[in-house]
């Protein structure tokens, strides 16, 4: 067994929500047994049960205080991905408002990747459903552009096993790969990123190289 980030070995196998995860003691990368992972049609049926719209106005609010802290200050306007935009594109047309020339990609809900490059890739609450992380980072990368942004959501666990047993973040089954800042530190150096903020929570920002 390897972690799925930095392919190392120090795994520490931890029993939580009756189900079994792996925490790499190396990048603290945490992430769940394949015997846990639940099937395509499974995984659609808890997406369709988000109330993810434009007119739910605290998951507006939740992107609008994403894009002021992790977009805005970076950049501006440009070609802009919504990279798992989910059934209810909020982001992407919020971005649009601001003058971003927007395109969405979802794997169930809009699964025709665009072929071009972008300046700005936004991905909000996905990475923690990357069963292979390290293949969508990297097709991720290959999209966007020299100089371009990396915005990400998703929550950081606390690196603290019985913190990670109580948290309500593992209770979404869908929920099967967790993150520290650590972990993101040893992203941005693998592949030659400049990590230009987090908020020590849940949103990262890159800058490629």
């Amino acid at each position: 067994m390897k972690c799925k980030i930095c392919e190392g070995t120090n795994l520490k196998e931890i029993s939580a929500n009756n189900k079994r995860y792996y925490n790499c003691l190396d990048c603290e990368f945490i992430f769940i047994n394949s015997n846990y992972l639940l099937n395509s049609d499974e995984e659609l049926t808890q997406y369709n049960q988000h109330n993810n719209s434009i007119e739910n106005e605290g998951y507006v609010n939740m992107f609008e205080n994403f894009i002021k802290e992790a977009i805005s200050p970076f950049i501006k306007e440009g070609k802009a991905l919504d990279f798992g935009s989910g059934p209810g594109p909020v982001l992407s047309e919020l971005l649009k408002r601001k003058g971003f020339d927007i395109s969405i990609y979802d794997p169930f809900y809009a699964p025709n990747l665009p072929s071009t490059k972008f300046d700005l890739i936004s991905s909000t609450e996905v990475f923690e459903h990357f069963i292979n992380p390290l293949e969508n980072i990297e097709l991720i990368l290959s999209l966007l552009n020299k100089n371009g942004i990396l915005a990400i959501m998703t929550h950081f666990h606390y690196n603290d096993e019985d913190s990670f047993k109580k948290w309500w973040y593992i209770r979404d089954p869908t929920h099967i790969s967790f993150y520290t800042k650590k972990t993101f530190e040893y992203l941005a150096k693998k592949y030659n990123l400049e990590y230009i903020f987090n908020n020590e929570k849940n949103i990262s920002t890159f800058k490629k190289k």
